[in-house]
C-alpha cells in the first residue's frame, strides 16, 4: 500500500513538471537526429537515431553495471536535440556534472528517482505521452520484457518522442540484456584505452579523448556494424580517431566474433 502511494505520488509529481515543459517546437518535429557522421547515419534508416521510437543502449564488459559511457552517448545525442530530457533512475547516482560535459546542461533535465524497474517503465510511459519533451531516458536493471517495450515503443510513436532504454547489470554478461525486445535500435558502447597524446611519444599514459568502441547489435531495417569513435564532445559529437579516419570504420558484427575466437 505504501509502495504503490509512493508511485502515485512521483507520477503525479512528474505530470505537474512536465505540463510546465509546455508545446513541442519545430525542432522537434525532425523525422531523426543524427550522429554526423556518414558511416554510421548511412547505416540507419532515415540517416540517424529514429524520433518516436525506443532505443537501447548498454555498457560493455564491467561498464555494463554503472553504465557511465552509455549515459554519456544518450546525453550526447539529446544535447544535440532541444528540449527538456526526462531522466528516469531506478537509484540516484546520475552524474549530472558529466551529462554537463558533453553538453546536456542540469537545467533541461527534470530527474525522477522511481526506486524500482517498474516504477521506472511506468515513470517513462508517462512520460512520452507528453509531446513537449525533446526525449525521455530510462535507467533499467534486470528483464525488460516485450511487452513492456512494446508499451513504451507505442507511446513513443504517439508522441514523436525519442526514448532511451538505458539498461544495466551486475551480471557483465546478463542474457536478459539480449533478450528481444521491441526496441528499434540495440546499442552497447564499451571504453577503450586512449592513444598517447603525443605520438613521439608512445610509452606516455593515454591523456588524449576518450574512444569508445560502438556496437550497433540491432537495427530495424538496417544491419549490425561497430565503429571505433572518439567519445562525446562539449556539445554531444561523435567523432572518427584522426588515426582511423581513411579506413573502412564499419564493419559487420560477425567479422569482429570471428577474430575474438
Amino acid at each position: 500500500m505504501e509502495q504503490t502511494t509512493a508511485t502515485a505520488i512521483l507520477l503525479d509529481d512528474l505530470k505537474a513538471r512536465i505540463a510546465r515543459v509546455g508545446h513541442p517546437t519545430e525542432a522537434l518535429d525532425r523525422a531523426v537526429i543524427p550522429f554526423g557522421i556518414a558511416p554510421i547515419d548511412t547505416r540507419l534508416p532515415g540517416g540517424g537515431l529514429a524520433m518516436g521510437a525506443l532505443h537501447e543502449v548498454s555498457g560493455g564488459g564491467p561498464d555494463v553495471e554503472h553504465g557511465a559511457a552509455a549515459a554519456m552517448l544518450i546525453a550526447g545525442v539529446l544535447a544535440r536535440h532541444p528540449g527538456q530530457v526526462l531522466w528516469v533512475v531506478e537509484r540516484a547516482d546520475l552524474f549530472a556534472p558529466a551529462l554537463d560535459a558533453v553538453g546536456l546542461s542540469p537545467d533541461r533535465i527534470i530527474y525522477a528517482d522511481a526506486g524500482k524497474a517498474k516504477t521506472v517503465l511506468m515513470a517513462m510511459e508517462e512520460g512520452l505521452r507528453h509531446a513537449g519533451l525533446a526525449g525521455v531516458v530510462g535507467e533499467l536493471t534486470g528483464r525488460m520484457t516485450p511487452i513492456a517495450s512494446r508499451r513504451l515503443q507505442l507511446a513513443a510513436e504517439q508522441s514523436g518522442v525519442i526514448c532511451f532504454a538505458l539498461r544495466r547489470s551486475r551480471n557483465h554478461a546478463d542474457p536478459a540484456l539480449a533478450e528481444p525486445t521491441a526496441a528499434t535500435t540495440r546499442w552497447r558502447v564499451s571504453a577503450l584505452p586512449s592513444p598517447p597524446p603525443l605520438p613521439h611519444a608512445p610509452e606516455t599514459p593515454g591523456l588524449a579523448r576518450v574512444r569508445w568502441r560502438l556496437d550497433l547489435l540491432r537495427c530495424r531495417g538496417g544491419e549490425p556494424a561497430t565503429w571505433i569513435v572518439e567519445a562525446s564532445d562539449a556539445t554531444g559529437h561523435l567523432d572518427l580517431p584522426a588515426d582511423l579516419a581513411d579506413r573502412p570504420v564499419a564493419a559487420p558484427i560477425e567479422r569482429h566474433r570471428a577474430a575474438a575466437g
